[in-house]
């Protein structure tokens, strides 16, 4: 069955792209899980808090320690659903503090995509 067919038949024109991108969508866990890239400074793990410093260690602003009041996804899962209850000021705060840990999570992926890719050439 082609990527843009699915059962019911063809995928309208919006679904078929995001379809497309659904296909080209690679799991970056995968290089760290399967051993084919690994640091002694991963201490054994694969999540990106330990890949991450472990691929730049001298970059503060890859550094999630740096972040003002979100550090890590459980810190960020605790305070999200708590905004509604915050006033404005507090509540701008915890806004901008997740979007700057979005913001490295996002970035961080990128680098690593990035350190991979510059590995294989």
């Amino acid at each position: 069955m082609r990527a843009h067919q699915r059962a019911g038949g063809d995928v309208p024109g919006p679904q078929r792209a995001l379809l497309n991108i659904e296909s080209n969508i690679k799991d970056l866990l995968t290089p760290f899980q399967s051993g084919w890239y690994y640091k002694r400074e991963m201490g054994g793990s694969f999540s990106i808090k330990s890949v991450l410093p472990a691929l730049f260690p001298d970059d503060p602003a890859l550094n999630y320690h740096n972040l003002e009041g979100v550090h890590n996804g459980s810190e960020a899962m605790d305070l999200f659903p708590q905004i509604q209850f915050m006033e404005p000021a507090e509540k701008e705060t915890a806004r901008r503090n997740l979007l700057k840990y979005c913001e490295l999570d996002t970035l961080a992926m990128v680098k690593v995509w990035e350190k991979l890719k510059a590995t294989m050439v």
